[in-house]
Protein backbone atom coordinates (compact mmCIF):
# COMPACT_ATOMS: atom_id res chain seq x y z
CA UNK A 1 0.00 0.00 0.00
CA UNK A 2 1.35 3.86 -1.11
CA UNK A 3 1.90 5.49 2.05
CA UNK A 4 -0.17 8.38 0.82
CA UNK A 5 -3.01 6.42 0.16
CA UNK A 6 -5.58 6.24 3.20
CA UNK A 7 -6.61 3.28 4.72
CA UNK A 8 -10.14 3.71 4.51
CA UNK A 9 -10.29 3.25 1.02
CA UNK A 10 -10.25 0.16 0.41
CA UNK A 11 -12.78 -0.68 3.18
CA UNK A 12 -15.22 2.15 1.26
CA UNK A 13 -14.68 0.63 -2.03
CA UNK A 14 -15.27 -2.91 -0.23
CA UNK A 15 -18.95 -1.41 1.34
CA UNK A 16 -20.11 0.12 -1.86
CA UNK A 17 -19.74 -2.92 -3.35
CA UNK A 18 -21.48 -4.93 -1.01
CA UNK A 19 -24.26 -2.17 -0.91
CA UNK A 20 -25.13 -2.88 -4.19
CA UNK A 21 -24.97 -6.65 -4.03
CA UNK A 22 -27.40 -6.09 -1.37
CA UNK A 23 -29.89 -3.32 -3.65
CA UNK A 24 -29.45 -6.12 -6.58
CA UNK A 25 -30.80 -9.61 -4.54
CA UNK A 26 -34.19 -9.73 -4.36
CA UNK A 27 -36.21 -12.94 -2.82
CA UNK A 28 -37.27 -15.51 -5.23
CA UNK A 29 -40.70 -15.14 -2.96
CA UNK A 30 -42.42 -12.34 -0.40
CA UNK A 31 -42.32 -13.84 3.37
CA UNK A 32 -45.88 -14.32 3.31
CA UNK A 33 -46.00 -16.80 0.45
CA UNK A 34 -43.22 -19.47 2.16
CA UNK A 35 -44.95 -21.62 5.32
CA UNK A 36 -42.19 -22.35 8.41
CA UNK A 37 -41.87 -25.43 6.66
CA UNK A 38 -40.41 -24.47 3.12
CA UNK A 39 -37.93 -21.62 4.75
CA UNK A 40 -36.06 -24.20 6.95
CA UNK A 41 -35.90 -26.46 3.93
CA UNK A 42 -34.72 -23.55 1.18
CA UNK A 43 -32.05 -22.94 4.38
CA UNK A 44 -30.86 -26.52 4.95
CA UNK A 45 -31.65 -27.71 1.01
CA UNK A 46 -27.89 -26.95 0.01
CA UNK A 47 -26.31 -29.01 2.64
CA UNK A 48 -28.98 -31.88 2.22
CA UNK A 49 -29.47 -31.92 -1.61
CA UNK A 50 -26.81 -34.02 -3.08
CA UNK A 51 -24.77 -34.00 -6.18
CA UNK A 52 -26.15 -36.89 -8.49
CA UNK A 53 -22.92 -39.12 -9.84
CA UNK A 54 -24.17 -38.82 -13.02
CA UNK A 55 -24.51 -35.80 -13.57
CA UNK A 56 -21.83 -33.23 -14.31
CA UNK A 57 -21.20 -30.91 -11.43
CA UNK A 58 -21.89 -26.91 -12.73
CA UNK A 59 -18.76 -24.52 -13.57
CA UNK A 60 -17.44 -22.56 -10.75
CA UNK A 61 -19.21 -19.07 -10.01
CA UNK A 62 -17.39 -15.81 -11.10
CA UNK A 63 -15.53 -14.34 -8.05
CA UNK A 64 -17.77 -10.96 -8.33
CA UNK A 65 -20.40 -11.48 -6.04
CA UNK A 66 -22.73 -8.78 -8.43
CA UNK A 67 -22.25 -11.18 -11.17
CA UNK A 68 -23.22 -14.24 -9.09
CA UNK A 69 -26.04 -12.58 -7.59
CA UNK A 70 -27.44 -11.08 -11.14
CA UNK A 71 -27.27 -14.56 -12.63
CA UNK A 72 -29.01 -15.96 -9.62
CA UNK A 73 -31.94 -13.19 -9.94
CA UNK A 74 -32.41 -14.13 -13.88
CA UNK A 75 -33.36 -17.62 -13.30
CA UNK A 76 -35.59 -17.16 -9.94
CA UNK A 77 -37.77 -14.51 -11.41
CA UNK A 78 -38.51 -16.19 -14.60
CA UNK A 79 -42.14 -17.47 -13.09
CA UNK A 80 -44.31 -16.07 -10.08
CA UNK A 81 -44.75 -18.59 -7.43
CA UNK A 82 -47.46 -19.82 -6.34
CA UNK A 83 -49.50 -18.05 -2.94
CA UNK A 84 -49.38 -20.25 -0.30
CA UNK A 85 -50.54 -19.40 3.43
CA UNK A 86 -48.50 -18.93 6.24
CA UNK A 87 -51.61 -21.49 8.77
CA UNK A 88 -53.58 -24.15 8.03
CA UNK A 89 -57.25 -23.37 8.04
CA UNK A 90 -58.81 -23.69 11.29
CA UNK A 91 -62.09 -25.31 9.65
CA UNK A 92 -63.79 -26.93 6.66
CA UNK A 93 -65.48 -23.22 5.85
CA UNK A 94 -62.01 -21.48 6.38
CA UNK A 95 -60.37 -24.20 3.63
CA UNK A 96 -63.16 -23.50 1.02
CA UNK A 97 -63.43 -19.93 1.40
CA UNK A 98 -59.53 -19.84 0.30
CA UNK A 99 -60.99 -22.43 -2.67
CA UNK A 100 -62.77 -20.11 -4.36
CA UNK A 101 -62.05 -18.86 -7.97
CA UNK A 102 -64.96 -18.62 -9.82
CA UNK A 103 -65.63 -14.75 -10.78
CA UNK A 104 -68.64 -13.60 -8.88
CA UNK A 105 -72.12 -12.96 -10.14
CA UNK A 106 -74.10 -9.65 -9.58
CA UNK A 107 -77.35 -8.19 -9.28
CA UNK A 108 -80.84 -8.27 -8.04
CA UNK A 109 -81.33 -12.29 -8.46
CA UNK A 110 -77.94 -12.72 -5.99
CA UNK A 111 -79.51 -10.01 -3.79
CA UNK A 112 -82.64 -11.66 -3.80
CA UNK A 113 -81.41 -15.07 -3.02
CA UNK A 114 -79.16 -13.33 -0.29
CA UNK A 115 -82.34 -12.01 1.42
CA UNK A 116 -83.92 -15.48 1.24
CA UNK A 117 -81.38 -17.30 2.96
CA UNK A 118 -80.68 -14.42 5.41
CA UNK A 119 -84.41 -14.91 6.55
CA UNK A 120 -84.44 -18.47 7.31
CA UNK A 121 -81.34 -18.79 9.77
CA UNK A 122 -82.91 -22.41 10.76
CA UNK A 123 -83.07 -23.33 7.33
CA UNK A 124 -79.16 -22.65 7.11
CA UNK A 125 -78.26 -24.46 10.43
CA UNK A 126 -80.42 -27.06 9.51
CA UNK A 127 -78.74 -27.60 6.02
CA UNK A 128 -75.08 -26.88 7.49
CA UNK A 129 -75.45 -28.99 10.24
CA UNK A 130 -76.43 -32.27 7.63
CA UNK A 131 -73.45 -31.36 5.49
CA UNK A 132 -70.75 -32.04 8.72
CA UNK A 133 -70.77 -35.70 7.38
CA UNK A 134 -69.81 -35.07 3.76
CA UNK A 135 -68.45 -32.05 3.17
CA UNK A 136 -64.70 -32.59 4.17
CA UNK A 137 -64.90 -35.76 1.45
CA UNK A 138 -66.20 -33.58 -1.26
CA UNK A 139 -63.35 -30.81 -0.27
CA UNK A 140 -60.71 -33.71 -0.02
CA UNK A 141 -61.99 -34.44 -3.56
CA UNK A 142 -62.18 -30.85 -5.62
CA UNK A 143 -58.79 -30.31 -4.15
CA UNK A 144 -57.57 -33.50 -5.60
CA UNK A 145 -59.07 -32.45 -9.24
CA UNK A 146 -58.25 -28.97 -8.28
CA UNK A 147 -61.56 -27.75 -9.21
CA UNK A 148 -63.09 -24.29 -8.03
CA UNK A 149 -64.25 -24.79 -3.95
CA UNK A 150 -67.87 -23.15 -5.03
CA UNK A 151 -68.52 -27.04 -6.44
CA UNK A 152 -68.63 -27.50 -2.40
CA UNK A 153 -71.71 -25.91 -2.24
CA UNK A 154 -73.17 -27.18 -5.05
CA UNK A 155 -75.08 -30.10 -2.76
CA UNK A 156 -76.87 -26.92 -0.79
CA UNK A 157 -78.33 -25.65 -4.12
CA UNK A 158 -79.75 -29.13 -5.19
CA UNK A 159 -80.51 -31.53 -1.90
CA UNK A 160 -79.73 -28.93 1.16
CA UNK A 161 -77.68 -32.23 1.76
CA UNK A 162 -80.32 -34.89 2.02
CA UNK A 163 -78.86 -37.90 0.31
CA UNK A 164 -82.10 -39.23 0.58
CA UNK A 165 -83.83 -36.25 -1.12
CA UNK A 166 -86.11 -36.92 -4.26
CA UNK A 167 -87.25 -34.65 -6.44
CA UNK A 168 -90.85 -34.54 -8.75
CA UNK A 169 -88.85 -35.57 -11.30
CA UNK A 170 -87.35 -38.29 -10.07
CA UNK A 171 -83.71 -37.04 -9.43
CA UNK A 172 -82.53 -38.69 -6.15
CA UNK A 173 -79.01 -37.80 -4.00
CA UNK A 174 -76.87 -35.27 -2.24
CA UNK A 175 -75.97 -34.54 -6.32
CA UNK A 176 -79.44 -34.87 -7.91
CA UNK A 177 -78.88 -37.24 -10.61
CA UNK A 178 -81.73 -38.20 -12.86
CA UNK A 179 -82.09 -41.85 -13.66
CA UNK A 180 -80.72 -41.87 -17.26
CA UNK A 181 -77.73 -39.31 -16.09
CA UNK A 182 -76.89 -41.68 -13.64
CA UNK A 183 -76.53 -44.45 -15.48
CA UNK A 184 -74.20 -43.00 -18.02
CA UNK A 185 -71.92 -42.31 -14.90
CA UNK A 186 -71.77 -46.16 -13.88
CA UNK A 187 -74.63 -44.84 -11.02
CA UNK A 188 -76.21 -48.54 -10.09
CA UNK A 189 -80.30 -48.55 -9.41
CA UNK A 190 -81.87 -51.73 -8.86
CA UNK A 191 -83.96 -53.71 -6.39
CA UNK A 192 -81.29 -53.69 -3.29
CA UNK A 193 -79.11 -50.45 -3.89
CA UNK A 194 -79.39 -46.88 -5.11
CA UNK A 195 -75.73 -44.97 -5.97
CA UNK A 196 -77.21 -41.71 -7.03
CA UNK A 197 -77.70 -41.90 -2.81
CA UNK A 198 -74.08 -43.24 -2.06
CA UNK A 199 -71.56 -40.44 -0.57
CA UNK A 200 -68.55 -41.74 -2.78
CA UNK A 201 -69.72 -42.79 -6.00
CA UNK A 202 -72.31 -39.63 -6.78
CA UNK A 203 -69.67 -37.27 -5.68
CA UNK A 204 -67.20 -38.97 -8.02
CA UNK A 205 -69.54 -38.96 -10.64
CA UNK A 206 -71.02 -35.43 -10.06
CA UNK A 207 -67.48 -34.01 -10.14
CA UNK A 208 -66.99 -35.95 -13.87
CA UNK A 209 -69.87 -34.55 -14.86
CA UNK A 210 -69.31 -31.32 -13.49
CA UNK A 211 -65.49 -31.35 -15.44
CA UNK A 212 -66.84 -32.76 -18.78
CA UNK A 213 -69.42 -29.28 -18.85
CA UNK A 214 -66.45 -27.06 -17.83
CA UNK A 215 -64.86 -28.95 -20.58
CA UNK A 216 -67.41 -28.08 -23.47
CA UNK A 217 -68.40 -24.76 -22.62
CA UNK A 218 -65.17 -23.15 -21.54
CA UNK A 219 -67.30 -20.86 -18.44
CA UNK A 220 -67.95 -22.41 -15.08
CA UNK A 221 -71.47 -20.41 -14.81
CA UNK A 222 -72.20 -22.36 -18.36
CA UNK A 223 -71.48 -25.49 -16.96
CA UNK A 224 -73.54 -25.31 -13.69
CA UNK A 225 -76.67 -24.08 -16.03
CA UNK A 226 -76.38 -27.21 -17.77
CA UNK A 227 -75.41 -29.58 -14.62
CA UNK A 228 -79.42 -28.02 -13.99
CA UNK A 229 -81.11 -27.58 -17.41
CA UNK A 230 -79.09 -30.01 -19.61
CA UNK A 231 -76.02 -29.67 -21.94
CA UNK A 232 -77.69 -30.04 -25.19
CA UNK A 233 -80.74 -27.16 -24.02
CA UNK A 234 -77.34 -25.09 -23.21
CA UNK A 235 -75.79 -25.33 -26.23
CA UNK A 236 -79.41 -24.78 -28.34
CA UNK A 237 -79.32 -21.90 -26.16
CA UNK A 238 -76.36 -20.54 -27.31
CA UNK A 239 -76.30 -21.52 -30.47
CA UNK A 240 -79.89 -18.95 -30.86
CA UNK A 241 -78.18 -16.35 -29.42
CA UNK A 242 -74.62 -16.80 -31.72
CA UNK A 243 -77.14 -17.02 -35.17
CA UNK A 244 -78.96 -13.69 -33.50
CA UNK A 245 -75.55 -11.91 -33.11
CA UNK A 246 -76.20 -11.88 -29.26
CA UNK A 247 -73.66 -11.87 -26.60
CA UNK A 248 -73.51 -16.05 -25.17
CA UNK A 249 -72.48 -15.25 -21.52
CA UNK A 250 -74.90 -17.21 -18.76
CA UNK A 251 -76.55 -13.92 -17.88
CA UNK A 252 -77.78 -13.77 -21.76
CA UNK A 253 -78.96 -16.67 -22.85
CA UNK A 254 -82.51 -17.06 -22.58
CA UNK A 255 -82.76 -20.14 -20.29
CA UNK A 256 -86.00 -21.33 -17.68
CA UNK A 257 -86.47 -19.91 -14.64
CA UNK A 258 -85.32 -22.30 -12.58
CA UNK A 259 -81.98 -22.46 -14.24
CA UNK A 260 -81.76 -18.84 -14.28
CA UNK A 261 -81.75 -18.80 -10.31
CA UNK A 262 -79.52 -21.29 -9.77
CA UNK A 263 -76.61 -19.91 -10.29
CA UNK A 264 -77.59 -16.38 -8.26
CA UNK A 265 -78.73 -19.06 -5.58
CA UNK A 266 -75.07 -20.79 -5.38
CA UNK A 267 -73.56 -17.04 -5.35
CA UNK A 268 -75.14 -16.29 -2.66
CA UNK A 269 -75.01 -19.04 -0.82
CA UNK A 270 -71.01 -18.71 -1.34
CA UNK A 271 -71.66 -14.86 -0.26
CA UNK A 272 -72.67 -16.26 3.20
CA UNK A 273 -70.13 -19.04 3.79
CA UNK A 274 -67.71 -15.73 3.01
CA UNK A 275 -69.08 -13.23 5.01
CA UNK A 276 -71.59 -15.16 7.70
CA UNK A 277 -71.37 -12.24 10.19
CA UNK A 278 -72.74 -10.16 7.24
CA UNK A 279 -75.85 -11.86 6.88
CA UNK A 280 -76.25 -12.62 10.38
CA UNK A 281 -75.57 -16.29 9.58
CA UNK A 282 -74.46 -19.07 12.25
CA UNK A 283 -72.40 -21.86 10.59
CA UNK A 284 -71.63 -25.02 13.14
CA UNK A 285 -68.37 -25.95 13.73
CA UNK A 286 -67.19 -28.30 11.09
CA UNK A 287 -63.49 -29.75 11.64
CA UNK A 288 -60.61 -30.12 9.22
CA UNK A 289 -60.53 -33.66 9.45
CA UNK A 290 -61.91 -36.32 8.06
CA UNK A 291 -65.64 -37.27 9.15
CA UNK A 292 -65.98 -41.12 8.32
CA UNK A 293 -63.52 -44.21 7.29
CA UNK A 294 -64.28 -46.45 4.65
CA UNK A 295 -64.28 -50.69 5.54
CA UNK A 296 -64.46 -53.20 3.16
CA UNK A 297 -66.46 -55.92 3.26
CA UNK A 298 -65.71 -59.83 1.94
CA UNK A 299 -69.35 -61.24 3.13
CA UNK A 300 -72.67 -60.49 3.09
CA UNK A 301 -73.08 -59.12 6.71
CA UNK A 302 -76.77 -57.62 8.37
CA UNK A 303 -77.39 -53.53 9.05
CA UNK A 304 -78.41 -54.16 12.30
CA UNK A 305 -75.48 -56.29 13.12
CA UNK A 306 -72.90 -54.00 11.44
CA UNK A 307 -74.41 -50.82 13.71
CA UNK A 308 -74.11 -53.27 16.60
CA UNK A 309 -70.83 -53.70 16.35
CA UNK A 310 -69.81 -50.14 15.53
CA UNK A 311 -71.58 -48.90 18.49
CA UNK A 312 -73.56 -46.65 15.97
CA UNK A 313 -77.41 -46.20 15.53
CA UNK A 314 -79.07 -47.98 12.28
CA UNK A 315 -79.75 -44.33 11.65
CA UNK A 316 -76.71 -42.91 11.85
CA UNK A 317 -75.20 -45.92 9.67
CA UNK A 318 -77.74 -45.21 6.98
CA UNK A 319 -77.06 -41.54 6.90
CA UNK A 320 -73.49 -42.23 5.83
CA UNK A 321 -74.72 -45.42 3.92
CA UNK A 322 -78.13 -44.06 1.94
CA UNK A 323 -77.51 -46.00 -0.93
CA UNK A 324 -78.21 -49.13 0.92
CA UNK A 325 -82.32 -50.09 0.76
CA UNK A 326 -82.62 -52.90 2.04
CA UNK A 327 -81.61 -54.68 5.72
CA UNK A 328 -78.26 -56.41 4.48
CA UNK A 329 -75.27 -55.43 2.51
CA UNK A 330 -74.35 -57.29 0.08
CA UNK A 331 -70.59 -57.77 -0.21
CA UNK A 332 -70.33 -58.34 -3.66
CA UNK A 333 -72.58 -55.34 -4.54
CA UNK A 334 -71.08 -53.02 -1.64
CA UNK A 335 -67.99 -54.15 -1.06
CA UNK A 336 -67.19 -50.92 1.38
CA UNK A 337 -69.36 -49.28 3.93
CA UNK A 338 -68.99 -45.66 5.81
CA UNK A 339 -68.06 -45.67 9.42
CA UNK A 340 -67.24 -42.49 11.49
CA UNK A 341 -64.01 -42.77 12.36
CA UNK A 342 -63.46 -43.99 15.22
CA UNK A 343 -66.11 -46.09 15.03
CA UNK A 344 -64.40 -48.07 11.88
CA UNK A 345 -61.62 -49.21 14.23
CA UNK A 346 -63.99 -50.91 16.95
CA UNK A 347 -66.14 -52.08 14.24
CA UNK A 348 -63.01 -53.99 12.31
CA UNK A 349 -61.94 -55.21 16.14
CA UNK A 350 -65.53 -56.65 16.64
CA UNK A 351 -66.12 -58.04 13.67
CA UNK A 352 -62.47 -60.42 13.75
CA UNK A 353 -63.82 -61.46 17.04
CA UNK A 354 -67.48 -62.15 15.71
CA UNK A 355 -68.56 -65.75 16.59
CA UNK A 356 -71.95 -66.70 14.34
CA UNK A 357 -73.77 -66.01 10.96
CA UNK A 358 -73.34 -62.34 9.53
CA UNK A 359 -76.36 -62.00 7.35
CA UNK A 360 -80.13 -63.36 7.98
CA UNK A 361 -81.23 -61.96 4.70
CA UNK A 362 -80.58 -63.31 0.79
CA UNK A 363 -81.80 -62.49 -2.44
CA UNK A 364 -84.19 -65.10 -3.93
CA UNK A 365 -84.67 -65.09 -8.13
CA UNK A 366 -88.26 -65.34 -8.69
CA UNK A 367 -89.06 -68.54 -11.03
CA UNK A 368 -92.44 -67.55 -12.45
CA UNK A 369 -95.18 -64.72 -12.01
CA UNK A 370 -96.83 -65.29 -8.74
CA UNK A 371 -98.62 -63.55 -6.07
CA UNK A 372 -97.24 -62.44 -2.92
CA UNK A 373 -99.39 -65.01 -1.21
CA UNK A 374 -97.59 -67.68 -3.47
CA UNK A 375 -94.01 -66.48 -3.10
CA UNK A 376 -94.42 -66.02 0.45
CA UNK A 377 -95.74 -69.37 1.08
CA UNK A 378 -92.94 -70.22 -1.29
CA UNK A 379 -89.73 -68.74 0.82
CA UNK A 380 -91.57 -69.80 4.51
CA UNK A 381 -92.43 -65.90 5.44
CA UNK A 382 -95.84 -64.53 6.26
CA UNK A 383 -96.64 -62.57 3.12
CA UNK A 384 -97.14 -59.02 5.17
CA UNK A 385 -93.49 -59.33 5.53
CA UNK A 386 -92.35 -60.32 2.36
CA UNK A 387 -94.57 -57.20 0.87
CA UNK A 388 -92.88 -54.85 3.74
CA UNK A 389 -88.95 -56.09 3.13
CA UNK A 390 -89.53 -55.57 -0.63
CA UNK A 391 -92.25 -52.64 -1.03
CA UNK A 392 -94.82 -54.88 -2.95
CA UNK A 393 -98.06 -52.82 -3.10
CA UNK A 394 -101.53 -54.43 -2.86
CA UNK A 395 -103.24 -56.05 -5.85
CA UNK A 396 -99.77 -56.75 -7.94
CA UNK A 397 -98.37 -59.27 -9.15
CA UNK A 398 -94.69 -60.33 -9.05
CA UNK A 399 -93.12 -60.99 -12.43
CA UNK A 400 -90.59 -63.79 -13.08
CA UNK A 401 -87.36 -63.15 -13.18
CA UNK A 402 -87.65 -60.77 -9.83
CA UNK A 403 -85.24 -60.52 -7.24
CA UNK A 404 -86.49 -60.51 -3.84
CA UNK A 405 -85.24 -60.34 0.06
CA UNK A 406 -86.06 -63.30 1.73
CA UNK A 407 -84.83 -64.87 4.76
CA UNK A 408 -81.92 -67.61 4.85
CA UNK A 409 -83.05 -71.08 5.25
CA UNK A 410 -82.20 -74.40 3.52
CA UNK A 411 -80.96 -74.19 -0.18
CA UNK A 412 -81.13 -70.02 0.47
CA UNK A 413 -78.41 -70.13 2.82
CA UNK A 414 -75.63 -68.47 0.89
CA UNK A 415 -74.10 -64.84 -0.25
CA UNK A 416 -75.69 -62.95 -2.93
CA UNK A 417 -74.10 -63.76 -6.28
CA UNK A 418 -72.60 -60.55 -8.23
CA UNK A 419 -74.82 -60.59 -10.77
CA UNK A 420 -77.91 -60.96 -8.66
CA UNK A 421 -76.83 -57.76 -6.08
CA UNK A 422 -75.74 -55.61 -9.44
CA UNK A 423 -78.69 -56.29 -11.56
CA UNK A 424 -81.21 -57.41 -9.13
CA UNK A 425 -84.92 -56.06 -10.32
CA UNK A 426 -88.36 -55.97 -8.91
CA UNK A 427 -90.81 -56.70 -11.70
CA UNK A 428 -94.18 -55.97 -10.79
CA UNK A 429 -97.94 -56.34 -13.28
CA UNK A 430 -101.14 -55.69 -11.99
CA UNK A 431 -103.67 -58.76 -10.56
CA UNK A 432 -106.27 -57.44 -13.19
CA UNK A 433 -105.96 -55.66 -16.45
CA UNK A 434 -108.52 -53.57 -18.20
CA UNK A 435 -109.81 -54.29 -21.14
CA UNK A 436 -111.61 -51.89 -24.15
CA UNK A 437 -115.46 -52.78 -23.39
CA UNK A 438 -118.51 -51.25 -25.14
CA UNK A 439 -121.99 -50.46 -22.76
CA UNK A 440 -124.69 -49.38 -23.84
CA UNK A 441 -126.53 -46.18 -21.75
CA UNK A 442 -130.45 -46.53 -19.64
CA UNK A 443 -132.67 -44.44 -19.81
CA UNK A 444 -131.57 -41.21 -17.54
CA UNK A 445 -128.28 -42.31 -17.16
CA UNK A 446 -125.54 -39.49 -17.78
CA UNK A 447 -121.62 -40.64 -17.41
CA UNK A 448 -121.35 -40.40 -13.99
CA UNK A 449 -123.93 -42.70 -12.96
CA UNK A 450 -122.90 -45.58 -15.91
CA UNK A 451 -119.53 -45.50 -14.64
CA UNK A 452 -120.48 -45.88 -10.74
CA UNK A 453 -122.62 -48.58 -12.50
CA UNK A 454 -119.32 -50.25 -13.83
CA UNK A 455 -117.18 -49.46 -10.88
CA UNK A 456 -114.63 -46.75 -12.78
CA UNK A 457 -114.06 -43.28 -12.07
CA UNK A 458 -116.30 -40.58 -13.47
CA UNK A 459 -113.32 -38.62 -14.87
CA UNK A 460 -111.79 -41.65 -16.50
CA UNK A 461 -114.82 -42.02 -18.24
CA UNK A 462 -114.74 -39.08 -19.67
CA UNK A 463 -111.49 -39.11 -20.81
CA UNK A 464 -112.21 -42.41 -22.72
CA UNK A 465 -114.77 -41.36 -24.29
CA UNK A 466 -114.04 -37.32 -24.74
CA UNK A 467 -117.38 -36.63 -22.88
CA UNK A 468 -117.87 -34.03 -20.02
CA UNK A 469 -118.17 -35.90 -16.53
CA UNK A 470 -122.17 -35.43 -15.60
CA UNK A 471 -122.72 -35.58 -19.87
CA UNK A 472 -126.40 -36.80 -20.46
CA UNK A 473 -126.65 -39.98 -22.56
CA UNK A 474 -129.33 -40.99 -24.74
CA UNK A 475 -130.86 -44.42 -24.29
CA UNK A 476 -128.85 -47.15 -26.23
CA UNK A 477 -126.22 -44.71 -26.59
CA UNK A 478 -122.56 -46.74 -26.85
CA UNK A 479 -119.99 -45.40 -23.91
CA UNK A 480 -116.46 -46.94 -24.19
CA UNK A 481 -115.15 -48.45 -21.04
CA UNK A 482 -111.59 -49.90 -19.84
CA UNK A 483 -113.11 -52.74 -17.34
CA UNK A 484 -110.93 -54.81 -15.21
CA UNK A 485 -109.99 -58.61 -16.23
CA UNK A 486 -108.77 -61.44 -14.30
CA UNK A 487 -105.25 -62.44 -14.90
CA UNK A 488 -105.17 -66.20 -15.39
CA UNK A 489 -101.79 -67.15 -13.70
CA UNK A 490 -99.67 -69.86 -14.96
CA UNK A 491 -98.58 -72.36 -12.33
CA UNK A 492 -95.43 -71.64 -10.65
CA UNK A 493 -94.38 -75.23 -10.01
CA UNK A 494 -94.17 -77.25 -13.06
CA UNK A 495 -93.61 -80.59 -11.32
CA UNK A 496 -96.34 -80.22 -9.02
CA UNK A 497 -98.80 -79.45 -12.17
CA UNK A 498 -97.56 -82.51 -13.71
CA UNK A 499 -98.51 -84.19 -10.11
CA UNK A 500 -101.84 -83.16 -10.14
CA UNK A 501 -102.40 -84.32 -13.49
CA UNK A 502 -103.78 -87.33 -12.75
CA UNK A 503 -106.16 -86.88 -9.84
CA UNK A 504 -107.87 -84.11 -12.26
CA UNK A 505 -108.12 -86.29 -14.99
CA UNK A 506 -109.91 -88.90 -12.73
CA UNK A 507 -112.31 -86.54 -11.36
CA UNK A 508 -112.99 -85.25 -14.62
CA UNK A 509 -113.43 -88.94 -15.75
CA UNK A 510 -115.76 -89.88 -13.01
CA UNK A 511 -118.19 -86.40 -13.73
CA UNK A 512 -118.18 -87.01 -17.36
CA UNK A 513 -119.12 -90.93 -16.08
CA UNK A 514 -121.94 -89.41 -13.57
CA UNK A 515 -123.44 -87.25 -16.05
CA UNK A 516 -123.36 -90.19 -18.63
CA UNK A 517 -125.04 -92.60 -16.19
CA UNK A 518 -127.57 -89.21 -14.96
CA UNK A 519 -128.34 -88.72 -18.61
CA UNK A 520 -128.82 -92.83 -19.41
CA UNK A 521 -131.18 -93.12 -16.30
CA UNK A 522 -133.49 -90.02 -17.50
CA UNK A 523 -134.00 -91.78 -21.56
CA UNK A 524 -134.66 -95.05 -19.14
CA UNK A 525 -137.49 -93.50 -16.88
CA UNK A 526 -138.78 -90.85 -20.20
CA UNK A 527 -139.06 -94.11 -21.93
CA UNK A 528 -141.13 -96.13 -19.47
CA UNK A 529 -143.30 -92.65 -19.46
CA UNK A 530 -143.95 -92.89 -22.97
CA UNK A 531 -145.07 -96.43 -23.04
CA UNK A 532 -147.64 -95.82 -20.26
CA UNK A 533 -148.62 -92.69 -22.14
CA UNK A 534 -149.07 -94.90 -25.15
CA UNK A 535 -151.31 -97.43 -23.10
CA UNK A 536 -153.79 -94.84 -21.95
CA UNK A 537 -154.27 -92.54 -25.02
CA UNK A 538 -154.15 -94.84 -27.89
CA UNK A 539 -151.83 -95.95 -30.74
CA UNK A 540 -152.18 -92.87 -32.89
CA UNK A 541 -151.15 -89.97 -30.48
CA UNK A 542 -148.34 -92.88 -29.96
CA UNK A 543 -147.37 -92.72 -33.84
CA UNK A 544 -147.25 -89.02 -34.34
CA UNK A 545 -144.75 -88.36 -31.43
CA UNK A 546 -141.84 -89.95 -32.92
CA UNK A 547 -142.35 -88.69 -36.49
CA UNK A 548 -142.36 -85.48 -34.87
CA UNK A 549 -138.93 -86.13 -33.10
CA UNK A 550 -137.74 -87.41 -37.03
CA UNK A 551 -138.68 -84.38 -38.38
CA UNK A 552 -136.45 -82.30 -35.63
CA UNK A 553 -133.54 -84.19 -36.15
CA UNK A 554 -134.21 -83.66 -39.88
CA UNK A 555 -133.92 -79.92 -39.58
CA UNK A 556 -131.00 -79.68 -37.75
CA UNK A 557 -129.04 -81.96 -39.30
CA UNK A 558 -126.34 -81.06 -41.79
CA UNK A 559 -126.83 -81.14 -45.75
CA UNK A 560 -125.33 -83.76 -47.21
CA UNK A 561 -121.64 -83.06 -49.65
CA UNK A 562 -122.17 -83.30 -53.33
CA UNK A 563 -120.20 -85.99 -54.82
Amino acid sequence: MHPGTPRSAPLATLAFTLLLAGCASVPSAPPSAATPVEAAQANTAPAQRPVSPSRTPPPPVASDATQATLSAIGVETASAPPVVFLSAPADIWERIRRGFVIPDLEGDLVHNQEQWYATRPDYIERMTARSERYLFHIVEEIERRNMPMELALLPFIESAFNPQAVSSARAAGMWQFMPATGQSFDLKQNAFRDDRRDVLASTRAALDYLQQLHNRFGDWHLALAAYNWGQGNVNRAITRNQRAGLPTAYTDLTMPLETRMYVPKLQAVKNIVARPEAFRAQLPDIGNRPFFDTVTLERDIDVALIANLADVSEKDFRALNPSIRQPVVMASGTSHILLPWDNAVTFQDRLAAHKGPLASWTAWVVPATMTAAQAADRVGMSESELRSVNHIPPRMLVRAGSSLLVHRSGPRDADVPEHVADNGQLSLQPETILKRSTVRARKGDNLARLASRYGVSAASAAGWNKLAVNARLKPGQRVTLMLPQRVTLARAEPAARSKDKAPRQEARQSTRKGQKATSTARNKSGAKATAAKAGKTGAGQVAKRPKARETKVALNAKPAKKP
